[in-house]
């Protein structure tokens, strides 16, 4: 006879699920107009920060993360409140000095934040002892993470040395992430068992639904004595996301697993995100269904959703494929990295550059070298060596935690923001996106609305049209919001983006001057800084600017010499795939 226990559940909904379906824009007052609800069900916890929504809330929703974190537990009293914490990355797509790591957890408990579920990408747990350690000091539940994956580097073996290890860390629970839902019921059903063998603390499984398999992974996982299972609302599950929470209860009720969360309460949430779901429709993901080629690009589905987005603002959707194919070989070559943030945004781009550019490594982004270059720690392979050389030179990999090497920052930061941060908050989100957070603080500042999508308005009605100043006025719906818009007659363009066509104008002649070379963006993006001025002699191969672009910074190398005799754009200034970015005189 099987023993009655009970399983805990963690609904998603409010992080991972909108991440994975509507790339990561749900804002903040659709959740707080459920929230009461959702506090009444009895779920073991409700995941809704960390992930990409602390970088969506700032880069795209002009909302304050630390402020929904806030509201959210002021409307869930009852119930733990978990994020997703990236270990000694925080929420950004690099190292953090201790120090930022201790403020930054420190600051999120005392906001709310319950439940810190720490990972590494690597699994390198070298990245993840500061940020459990903090968790630990400030009373929180720490819940170390196994970011699970498939290749020859990586059996149940060394996932279960690693829970092993999470353990005596002072973990209070462990999670198996699957973020692409890899792993089978057989696989799931071993690793718990594997796992319960030899660790005390409870093990949860968080399986995305992309492949087909997370419903009977879960189930099998249960059945091997998994305590906790992570599921979100059916009206926002499935496709990249998760398996339905009500499923997953109707599943349970008459088994000894009963997991005793109120189905009627669950409906009326269903509803409420059936409704919600409507408003996003300019985001939704197209990967509705199971795709079993996952199974070879093991993509999860988080990054599947924004590849897919990202692809479209560079005008490349048509090249999906050859990116989901490109993207295992990537993987392979720097040293299978289980695909999770920040790696999978690294191989993901790197991906995206080889395809669009018809070369592959002919640009690398400087987080590609960085994990080449042990910078996000050690891979679980050895790394392709000749691409390693390629990106680093004469450069030697680092061995050491990379953490080892960041200097203290708090007083730094504290220091280059004392005239625009109102709290230590605005200080840690500046320094996880000093570019973005300082736009969002000015934004904040003149009570700015959400910047209007040029690239895809959701709705377009003239309103009127003055033939003289030959100036149409539309209005424009972005994510719900309508905005009044004045667009010049024959561009096409809203607002700057007509000056960009002009740009281009201007840019036509200039390349046909004799020994004069203009260099296009190979990726749409944002300028970060300019390496080169113009008048300055550069070498082939020398950095020329660098640019953001999919959320990872690219260096814009000279594939010639000459000198620089120009820019087209400006420092901060965003652009467009194949827009001329500077001239070099050869």
């Amino acid at each position: 006879m099987v023993k009655k226990k009970k399983i805990e559940i963690t609904e998603l909904v409010l992080r991972d699920a909108h991440q994975s379906l509507l790339a990561t824009r749900m804002r903040t007052d659709d959740m707080l107009a459920i929230a009461p609800k959702l506090d009444k069900v009895g779920y073991w916890s409700v995941e809704c920060w960390g992930g990409a929504t602390f970088d969506s809330c700032i880069r795209f929703l002009r909302e304050d993360p630390w402020d929904r974190i806030r509201k959210l537990k002021l409307a869930m009293p009852n119930t733990r409140l978990q994020m997703l914490l990236r270990g000694q990355n925080i929420l950004g797509y690099r190292h953090y000095a201790d120090d930022v790591v201790d403020a930054f957890v420190e600051r999120a408990a005392a906001n709310g934040v319950d439940v810190f579920r720490v990972f590494d990408a690597l699994n390198d747990t070298r990245n993840l002892e500061r940020a459990i350690t903090a968790v630990r000091s400030a009373n929180k539940h720490a819940q170390g993470t196994i970011s699970y994956t498939i290749s020859p580097f990586h059996t149940n073996e060394r996932f279960i040395e690693l829970g092993i290890e999470l353990e005596k860390m002072g973990c209070d629970s462990i999670c198996i992430k699957d973020m692409a839902g890899l792993i089978t019921p057989t696989a799931a059903h071993d690793l718990v068992s594997g796992l319960k063998a030899n660790v005390k603390v409870p093990l949860s499984l968080h399986s995305h639904a992309t492949t087909g398999m997370a419903s009977t992974a879960l189930y099998t996982a249960i059945e091997a004595g998994c305590d906790m299972v992570d599921t979100a609302i059916s009206s926002l599950s499935l496709g990249t996301s998760h398996t339905p929470t009500e499923t997953l209860v109707a599943m349970l009720r008459e088994t000894p697993h009963d997991s005793e969360l109120r189905m009627d309460i669950l409906n009326e949430i269903a509803e409420h995100f059936r409704n919600v779901r409507k408003n996003y429709t300019e985001f939704e993901s197209s990967f509705a269904a199971a795709d079993t080629r996952i199974l070879i690009s093991q993509i999860p589905g988080g990054m599947l959703s924004n590849l897919e987005s990202q692809l479209k603002q560079q005008n490349a959707l048509d090249k999906i494929n050859d990116v989901m194919n490109e993207i295992p070989n990537v993987r392979k070559e720097l040293g299978y990295p289980p695909l999770v943030t920040p790696t999978s945004q690294i191989v993901g781009t790197q991906a995206v550059l080889n395809v669009l550019q018809g070369e592959r490594y002919k640009t690398i982004t400087a987080e590609t070298k960085a994990l080449l270059g042990g910078y996000y720690g050690k891979t679980p392979a050895p790394v392709d060596k000749e691409i390693q050389k390629k990106a680093m030179g004469d450069e030697k990999p680092i061995t050491c935690r990379p953490a080892d090497l960041i200097k203290p920052e708090m007083h730094k930061l504290k220091e280059e923001l004392k005239d625009k941060a109102k709290s230590i908050e605005d200080v840690l989100t500046y320094a996880l996106f000093p570019k973005v957070a300082l736009g969002f603080f000015e934004a904040r500042e003149k009570g700015e609305k959400p910047p209007v999508s040029v690239s895809k308005p959701k709705t377009k009605a003239v309103s009127s049209q003055t033939p003289a100043s030959g100036i149409s006025k539309y209005t424009v719906t972005v994510d719900g919001v309508a905005y009044d818009v004045a667009v010049e007659e024959g561009t096409g363009n809203i607002g700057n983006i007509s000056q960009s066509a002009k740009t281009h104008a201007s840019t036509n002649g200039v390349a046909k001057e004799e020994g004069v070379d203009v260099i296009d963006a190979p990726l749409a993006g944002r300028v970060v800084k300019f390496v080169k001025q113009p008048g300055d002699a550069i070498e082939s191969g020398a950095t020329v600017l660098v640019i953001e672009a999919m959320k990872m910074e690219t260096e814009i190398k000279a594939t010639d010499a000459g000198t620089l005799d120009r820019y087209f754009v400006t420092e901060g200034a965003e652009f467009g795939h194949g827009q001329p970015l500077y001239a070099l005189k050869k």
